[in-house]
């Protein structure tokens, strides 16, 4: 382990400057427009709750200039305030209104965005469109939920559903901004995904689910045809956080602004012009634009990466930081995070601390710190960069890169060779195949969605290299014989990166022609559960035994000599 050192900056003047001169010689990746999703709002709301919230809110909403609202009352009332009630009346008379019992606002259902949701209530069978039933329109633009508890229980709602308590204090600019949504409006889409390298699912079994855990705006969906299921991301309800990306392991989901591999790249430019520059031990902080145009400037050897979200950078961007010359990584969270993205966060601090303690450096290179506490912003840093060649990159996909960084972490710090425990759901591990039960019927190597597992060229083995594998669990999944177990943890040893052969079994020679073809188990395995079937009856077995030109040899002789021996069967 790394001793704690205090460091000085040589000047911090010098180190300024050298920040500066890093920023002019490498500009920071910006939103290049990427393509984008629009919305049409006429302003026509839905308000729920109690009737006289409902009430008070579609008198507000009227005076800020939307059109009269529809009105839904699914709470009871609370006694006292009953002198204005008449008054509500009188000014929402022309509004549609409808009151729902207890069970009817229990059978509610609201989907959508910004002028396009859909509410919809549960029925004996029945389900009941309210904008046709109540409007005769086919959706509501705008949904004001004044319920006791919001429909959607969404730390990041979709834009256009407004949940609020008409105590707040805050109200009157919640609702002004509501009403602020009508006409046209573009958002990007944030995301980008490549299937092909998804490790959510395969031949029908369910594997990775990290992004689905971690978004706050339930924007991520798994969606299920007929065999497969798929990762979706609806751009509508997407606020673009980035924690789907930071969590994803295979880099199966890009941010678009900017990509991952990208703003790593950018990241290191910019360390190196900081050393060029004469600068020494440098801090990053990563943090939100919006937060770093907010505050003053940090000093000199604090070095800032605005993100546009907090989420769209993980741990593999925090440890290619440290590979790429930083002293120290700080990560600045903001009061009122979506609680969510805190967890995930959190998450990533520990999986960070776990591996850096692995690779023999201390964890307290990488730390939290909380926006507007400038103390922390501006200390010094307790470590020195780490020393020797500068990180660059093998690989090309996010696994690769993050694999060039703990191999460029492990080379300049002391890992002990051992297995360490990591928090649950990391993306680190190997496996266990039990060789009494595995036939090698390599269901596992189809299922796979990285290269960690793979069968052999010419002979029946079944190999793996932990530095790929991600632990979606597919492979045990997808085991008919159960051989397979998962064994979680991140080993801090150079033969992570190395293929071995897990299990292996004497090749069976086709009984005509010699070639191996086939691992004797599953030769085994195949007459015993064919034995019955009416097409191998009888020396019809032996083709089981044969190789695949044999077998169809043996096929085209039988039916030469009995042509409707294949009708029989």
């Amino acid at each position: 382990m790394n001793q704690r050192i205090d460091i000085m900056p040589v000047d911090d003047s010098r180190n300024r400057q050298a920040r500066e001169a890093a920023r002019q010689r490498v500009s920071w990746p910006v939103n290049l427009t990427p393509a984008s999703v629009g919305y049409h709002s006429e302003g026509h709301a839905l308000l729920l709750g109690n009737e006289r919230d409902v009430r008070r809110a579609a008198c507000a909403l009227r005076h800020l200039g939307l059109p009269a609202p529809t009105l839904l009352f699914t709470d009871p009332v609370t006694e006292g305030e009953t002198q204005e009630d008449e008054a509500l009346l009188a000014a929402t008379a022309d509004m549609t209104c409808q009151r729902l019992s207890r069970s009817q606002a229990r059978a509610l259902e609201i989907e959508g965005y910004l002028g396009h949701f859909l509410v919809r209530m549960s029925g004996e069978g029945d389900t009941l469109d309210l904008a046709r039933a109540l409007t005769d329109r086919s959706h509501f633009d705008l949904v004001l939920d004044l319920g006791q508890r919001p429909l959607l229980d969404l730390e990041l709602p979709p834009p256009g559903y407004l949940p609020l308590a008409w105590q707040d204090p805050q109200r009157d600019e919640q609702l002004e901004a509501l009403a602020g949504l009508v006409g046209d409006f573009d958002k990007p889409r944030y995301f980008q995904i490549d299937n092909a390298l998804c490790a959510h699912s395969a031949s029908g079994y369910t594997g990775c689910t990290r992004c689905l855990d971690v978004c706050p705006a339930d924007a991520v969906r798994s969606h299920q045809g007929r065999i497969e299921a798929w990762i979706e991301i609806d751009p509508f309800r997407c606020h673009g956080v980035g924690s789907c990306t930071s969590a994803c392991p295979t880099g199966a989901i890009q941010f678009r602004l900017p990509e991952t591999a990208r703003q790593q790249e950018t990241l290191l430019a910019w360390l190196s012009a900081y050393r060029d520059a004469g600068g020494t031990a440098p801090v990053v902080r990563f943090a939100e634009a919006g937060d770093l145009a907010a505050e003053g400037d940090a000093a000199g050897h604090v070095l800032d990466i605005p993100l546009e979200e907090l989420g769209a950078a993980g741990h593999d961007q925090w440890l290619t930081a440290l590979a790429g010359g930083a002293a120290e990584v700080r990560i600045q969270c903001r009061p009122g995070m979506p609680d969510r993205l805190m967890t995930f966060i959190d998450d990533q601090l520990a999986q960070a601390h776990a591996l850096l303690h692995a690779l023999g450096h201390s964890p307290s290179r990488v730390s939290r710190l909380i926006a507007g506490d400038a103390a922390a912003r501006d200390a010094l840093p307790g470590e020195a960069p780490l020393e020797g060649t500068p990180l660059s990159f093998t690989g090309s996909d996010k696994r690769d890169r993050l694999n060039d960084v703990l191999a460029h972490l492990a080379a300049h710090g002391t890992p002990d060779g051992q297995r360490h425990a990591m928090p649950a759901g990391a993306a680190y591990g190997s496996l266990a195949v039990d060789g009494e039960a595995c036939t090698l019927c390599l269901s596992c190597v189809s299922n796979c969605p990285t290269p960690a597992l793979a069968a052999g060229n010419d002979r029946p083995l079944l190999s793996f290299r932990e530095a790929d594998c991600v632990q979606c669990g597919l492979c045990a999944e997808a085991c008919p014989e159960d051989a397979i177990t998962l064994v979680p943890g991140f080993l801090a040893d150079a033969t992570r990166g190395e293929r071995r052969v897990q299990y292996e079994e004497a090749a069976f020679p086709c009984i005509r022609c010699g070639k191996p073809f086939a691992a004797a188990s599953t030769v085994a395995t195949l007459k015993a559960k064919l034995a019955d079937h009416p097409y191998f009856a009888g020396e019809a077995l032996a083709r089981l035994e044969m190789c695949e030109d044999c077998r169809v040899k043996d096929v085209w002789q039988a039916m030469a000599r009995d042509p409707e021996s294949q009708l029989k069967v």
